[in-house]
């Protein structure tokens, strides 16, 4: 006679640090691109979490799963938003700059009209 046991389901490994680094890796692109280091983080942890779920999915629980799937979303979101800004940032610069090497009278204007504001 074979003797079954109820084997409880785990959460996946990290699913919980992968929802809060996707979450923050949106608002973290505000900061000159840093939600890229928080989006790169929660999506490598996602991936080997993702890889242990598809190999044994009985084990581990449908809402860790959930978590993992949902910090992913977030993830891809923060690094999209992150690499927008550092674009914007990066074509800030290079325009200013062409611009200051052609007129050197831009930067003064700038300085002195920022300051009269």
């Amino acid at each position: 006679m074979e003797e079954n046991y109820y084997q409880p389901q785990v959460s996946l490994p990290n699913s919980t640090l992968i929802l809060v680094f996707g979450i923050l890796a949106i608002p973290a692109c505000c900061f000159y691109g840093f939600g890229i280091v928080f989006a790169i983080i929660a999506l490598v942890l996602a991936k080997s979490s993702v890889e242990q779920y598809l190999v044994s999915p009985e084990k581990f629980s449908e809402n860790s799963y959930s978590n993992i799937k949902a910090g992913k979303i977030c993830a891809w979101i923060g690094l999209s938003l992150s690499a927008v800004y550092l674009i914007l940032i990066i074509a800030f610069i290079v325009i200013f700059g062409f611009a200051a090497i052609t007129d050197p009278t831009i930067i003064s204007n700038y300085f002195e009209n920022l300051s009269s504001v």
